[in-house]
């Protein structure tokens, strides 16, 4: 596993998600990583130059800031890919899943995404009520999207690179009617809180994954908002939506994505450190990160051990 962290947060107004991979190191990831046989490389925070003069184009805001800081990642993570690893990406916000899922296919080819998040994060730069870029990543890198997206600076680089069938949105439960629409355009495959519900997330990982490899198998690439937990497990992020995901559904996502062994690429983000009220508030939220990721990557819950373990003789 290679990780990747992003500390940047211009995608959205609050401060404090960039502070997120900070403490998901703190609550000692790659130390649980290694212990669980995971050889792990750690290539710290990236860091992004500072955009000075980022005044909003139409109603989009740190378009430039947000533009060149995933042009960087995207580098970043096509480096991880190609020379044959996993890749992790700690964030920040979740416009970065612009860059790192367009380093990712851009080193190995179509993927599959499977987007775990409260929102469906699709709005254009035109339809977004916002302006907030942390909203739009997956309309930037949807081929059928294209012809909706204006010109924009620092993001000329981006080449749209995933097709609508092979995204999966799992968690769903906060979506602009514009959004909607988009989804239905698209035929988008959508688990929104009520298919999860009426499933169970067992049939709805069954069936994710049926879906996806029904035609040819791609490498998956999940990105996973901490707000798809409920917030009384995962406070600790910037726009928390009730009736979310539970702990364990969230941790069942990952143990069967990991036994696909076709997961590639992982995001982590919206994981923000200030808008915990409590101390308490933030453990819980980076705990059940910290327990996502090694779900990702191995650990089941009915435990583990290595494969050349022999019981002690007296």
């Amino acid at each position: 596993l290679d990780f990747s962290s992003s500390p940047f947060s211009r995608g959205q107004p609050r401060v404090g998600v960039d502070r997120g991979p900070d403490v998901i190191r703190a609550a000692g990831l790659v130390h649980r990583l290694h212990e669980q046989g995971c050889a792990v490389k750690d290539y710290g925070n990236l860091t992004f130059e500072e955009v000075v003069v980022d005044e909003p184009v139409g109603a989009v805001k740190c378009v430039r800031a947000v533009g060149s800081a995933n042009q960087r990642l995207s580098e970043a993570v096509q480096n991880v890919k190609r020379d044959g690893h996993t890749s992790v990406l700690l964030g920040g916000d979740h416009s970065l899943a612009i860059g790192s899922i367009h380093g990712h296919s851009a080193a190995v080819g179509d993927l599959s995404v499977v987007w775990v998040d409260a929102h469906a994060d699709i709005n254009t730069p035109l339809t977004s009520p916002t302006g907030n870029i942390h909203g739009q990543p997956m309309s930037y890198l949807l081929h059928e999207l294209q012809s909706k997206i204006p010109v924009l600076p620092n993001f000329t680089w981006i080449k749209p690179c995933v097709s609508a069938k092979d995204l999966v949105y799992i968690g769903l439960r906060d979506v602009d009617p514009e959004e909607h629409y988009i989804l239905k355009l698209l035929g988008v495959k959508v688990f929104s809180m009520s298919a999860v519900d009426q499933l169970g997330v067992a049939r709805v990982m069954e069936e994710t994954c049926d879906y996806l490899s029904a035609r040819v198998k791609k490498p998956i690439h999940l990105s996973f908002d901490i707000d798809a937990i409920d917030p009384s497990i995962t406070p600790a992020t910037g726009t928390p939506v009730v009736g979310g995901l539970t702990y364990r559904e969230g941790v069942y996502i990952t143990e069967h994505l990991c036994q696909t062994g076709l997961l590639s690429a992982v995001d982590m983000v919206e994981v923000n450190p200030l808008r915990g009220q409590t101390e308490q508030e933030v453990q819980s939220t980076v705990h059940t990160a910290v327990d996502l990721l090694l779900g990702c990557f191995g650990r089941r819950r009915e435990g583990n051990h290595s494969s050349d373990y022999i019981l002690p003789e007296p």
